[in-house]
């Protein structure tokens, strides 16, 4: 991976050649088939084994009707109806056995996807246990948790079952879910265990629970008035529709094989992208219920049983990259059987982020679903569509392959302590929402609000369950996990930006609600053309121009959340000391080494006293391109000879940059390879008196000159291009030619010329190199990997940097380098 692959032969097309061509793509075809083909093996488990697990889960379903009636009561989870805010005594009821115990989600689907495998067990409650009010004020809830109390108790003491944990529905607090584990383990499937979700069909009048104006917790208020709870009353319709859901996206997929297929690549596609594969984003039931609906004529009835596996999946990824049709709501409803009216629809889009309703028309399949989730969705898609394009192999490895890490996907990353904090005590824990999701909706819109444009995309994700949960504890230990933030840049030059512009003062309301935001940081500023604005400085060395969006996001945060600073941990510049000299970066002196190579270049280019003049001047080495991890600072012993600089702490050798000059034609060169270059010596010398007369101190060799000047030592070498076809030999005669010295120069030139290039359209590309090549260096690697070795793997990071996106910020692209390396 470190030695570029070679630029291929251009030939023109013929006729002869088209077959070949075509052979190549039918091969590369059937190459991507049988990769695909193998993935879908490996990633589905055998019959064998999913017979083994539909016997455990029949065992389970059997246990748990064989559970008998008993007194439910509010001390076997008073943890969890504490922190509901509920009083014990009103919450007993008889347990009943369930109504109905069915297999559902990816087991029922025909699409069981490794390597965590589970199978969801929906267990119906019975109405007989239930009020008619109890949709109020989290009741449904609660006893609905206690209804799991006495089946956990129960299957705990069966010698069928080795383990009984408690988790929750999506991430949601209020909604737990037992996770069983039979005590017969399946070799092909380590860790399997059953996943009991109760259901609630027929419960409640649906009427109670609109999702546009009605209040079912009655401590939701503003201002004294009751205001309406679509997420607690979507929270209850989920259950009560869950079976019906099941039921349909179970009949869709029996006995159609590719679009089983489609979804299990899907789930493997997701999963490789940890932050999308979430509570407020994509699950598997989500993605099941979205390629049913592009099975109906809804949804445009884009996929069809005639479609194979790879176009099913390719038309799910275009779907979730550019799909008009997110913007309208979509519902799961065939269009002569849809019961959602277009008001409806329009009330679920006001409501919620993301619409998805359900086969019912009263759910919102995608209520958790957030704004930036969903962006962050739609750019993984159009990613992956780029992907499928533009990489070999149809973009196999780096689709389903490749991890897509957090930290090496955006280009800044921030880890928030929330635990303890007065901000969060304050919240009750479950309202209309709960309390861990109103803070993530906080921290998004404090961060959105303060980097305005300086961002593309900000992620906030909080995965609030605890790992391991006792009921009776209560919602005490969720949150405890920090909140994870990833921020993707813009244009570096609106990123680092060191004013941030806000109203005019003229804007009485706009102006005070910026400086309410920005407290001590607003200041009234007049600038160049004259305008004056409400106006915030980040004023910092140029250096740590990179560290701006980390001074933002900790002043914002700090002020408006109440926290401290070791509550807030960036990953941005941990790694800066390495790359300082005596506390500042000496890239930030690099002008003058470009001024001095200006300033050589010139007296070269104007020298008259040579027999040929000099048409080109090009640098070769790092410093020049931006990549040098220490430059070279002016040296006092390396000015002309008119300065009267005297040493001071100087060190003892003054390094020499490589610098190609090349002359203008001439037919008179000789075509020995001995006299070229004894030609080369002459005008090298030639050249060394001519600037010596100049005032410059020159030393001069039979292959180089060098030159010292304005504190730097410029080593010239001359390039022709007859060189290119010379070979020198390397040695003993009877040993291969090496290269010429004209050809090494040349593919040097060419590097530089990129690299240079490169580094002007991705600004943290010299940065990243910079840390590669030092850890390199730490580790003791500098002696068999070159420094142009480590450069063109930085390059190809960019370039090439599918599945990502190309790092802006240096930590990140080094993260991906160290992974290139593993």
């Amino acid at each position: 991976q470190l030695n570029p692959k070679p630029p291929k032969a251009l030939s023109l097309p013929s006729r002869r050649r088209q077959p070949t061509t075509e052979a190549a793509m039918v091969s590369a075809e059937y190459s991507i088939d049988l990769k695909l083909s193998e993935l879908l093996k490996q990633a589905r488990p055998s019959a064998t084994s999913l017979r083994a697990a539909g016997e455990a889960t029949d065992a389970v379903g059997e246990l748990i009707k064989s559970v008998p009636p008993q007194q439910a009561a509010a001390e076997a989870a008073s943890g969890f109806v504490r922190d509901l805010g509920l009083a014990a005594e009103k919450l007993a009821f008889s347990f009943r056995p369930p109504e109905v115990v069915r297999l559902a989600g990816s087991h029922a689907a025909g699409a069981v996807t490794r390597p965590d495998v589970a199978a969801d067990l929906l267990v119906r409650l019975p109405k007989e246990c239930f009020h008619e009010k109890d949709f109020l004020n989290h009741r449904y809830h609660a006893k609905r948790c206690l209804y799991l109390c006495v089946i956990e108790k129960s299957l705990r003491s069966s010698p069928l079952i080795r383990k009984v944990s408690w988790s929750t529905f999506q991430d949601e607090a209020r909604k737990p879910v037992l996770h069983v584990y039979p005590a017969t383990e399946i070799a092909e499937l380590p860790g399997f265990y059953v996943r009991i979700i109760p259901t609630a069909s027929s419960l409640f009048d649906l009427s109670k629970l609109n999702l546009s104006t009605r209040n079912n917790v009655r401590a939701y208020t503003k201002d004294g008035i009751n205001q309406p709870t679509p997420r607690y009353n979507n929270s209850i319709l989920e259950d009560m529709f869950l079976e019906e859901n099941a039921e349909y996206t179970g009949s869709t997929f029996a006995n159609w094989k590719t679009l089983q297929e489609a979804l299990v690549l899907l789930k493997v596609w997701a999963r490789q992208r940890t932050s999308i594969y979430s509570h407020d984003c994509l699950n598997g039931y989500l993605i099941s219920a979205i390629l049913v609906f592009l099975t109906l004529d809804s949804g445009g009835s884009i996929i069809n049983r005639s479609m194979t596996t790879r176009q099913i999946f390719r038309v799910a990824i275009n779907f979730f990259a550019t799909s008009k049709m997110w913007s309208k709501g979509l519902v799961i409803q065939p269009m002569k059987k849809r019961t959602i009216s277009k008001e409806g629809i329009a009330h679920l889009l006001k409501t919620f982020d993301v619409a998805i309703c359900d086969v019912s028309g009263h759910v919102n399949l995608a209520f958790r679903m957030t704004k930036s989730a969903f962006s962050e969705l739609q750019d993984e898609a159009a990613c992956t569509l780029n992907c499928l394009d533009k990489c070999r192999d149809g973009g196999f490895e780096e689709l389903f392959m490749t991890k897509v890490d957090f930290g090496a996907k955006f280009d800044s990353c921030l880890r928030i302590n929330l635990k303890g904090n007065s901000k969060v005590t304050a919240l009750s824990f479950c309202s209309d929402d709960e309390s861990w999701r109103v803070l993530e909706k906080d921290v998004q819109s404090l961060l959105q609000q303060g980097l305005t444009d300086r961002t593309k995309m900000i992620r906030v994700l909080w995965r609030s369950t605890p790992s391991e949960w006792n009921i009776m504890d209560g919602f005490s230990e969720f949150g405890s996990s920090p909140l994870i933030v990833g921020v993707m840049l813009s244009l570096l030059e609106k990123s680092y930006s060191l004013v941030d512009i806000g109203p005019n003062p003229e804007n009485r309301d706009e102006a005070i609600k910026f400086r309410k935001f920005w407290g001590e940081k607003a200041e009234l500023r007049r600038f160049k053309d004259g305008a004056i604005a409400e106006s915030t400085v980040w004023e910092t060395e140029t250096w740590e121009r990179h560290t701006i969006i980390k001074r933002i996001a900790d002043y914002v945060l700090s002020k408006h959340l109440l926290l401290r600073q070791e509550d807030l941990t960036h990953v941005v510049d941990q790694l800066d000391f390495c790359l300082l000299v005596g506390g500042q970066d000496p890239v930030s002196s690099s002008g003058a080494l470009l001024e001095a190579f200006d300033t050589l270049a010139k007296q070269l280019r104007l020298l008259d006293d040579v027999p040929l003049k000099i048409s080109t001047v090009q640098p070769l080495d790092s410093a020049f391109r931006h990549t040098s991890v220490f430059p070279p600072e002016p040296h006092p012993l390396a000015y002309e000879k008119s300065s009267q600089r005297l040493p001071n702490f100087a060190a003892t050798c003054v390094r020499s940059l490589e610098v190609m000059i090349q002359l203008e034609g001439s037919g008179n060169w000789p075509l020995d390879p001995v006299a070229m270059e004894k030609t080369k010596s002459a005008f090298l010398l030639r050249i060394g008196e001519s600037l010596e007369d100049r005032g410059m101190f020159v030393t001069a060799s039979e292959d180089e000159v060098n030159v010292l000047t304005s504190g730097y030592s410029f080593l010239l070498k001359i390039f022709h291009e007859r060189g290119l076809v010379v070979q020198k030999q390397a040695g003993d005669s009877n040993i291969q030619s090496a290269p010429s010295e004209d050809k090494e120069l040349f593919f040097r030139s060419q590097h530089s010329s990129m690299i240079n290039g490169l580094h002007g359209i991705y600004q943290a590309y010299g940065p990243v190199v910079r840390l590669a090549k030092r850890w390199i260096s730490a580790h003791l690697f500098s002696s068999f990997i070159s420094e142009e070795a480590v450069e063109l793997v930085a390059a190809y990071l960019f370039l090439r940097p599918f599945p990502f996106h190309a790092p802006s910020s240096r930590v990140t692209g080094f993260l991906r380098v160290l992974a290139v390396a593993i």
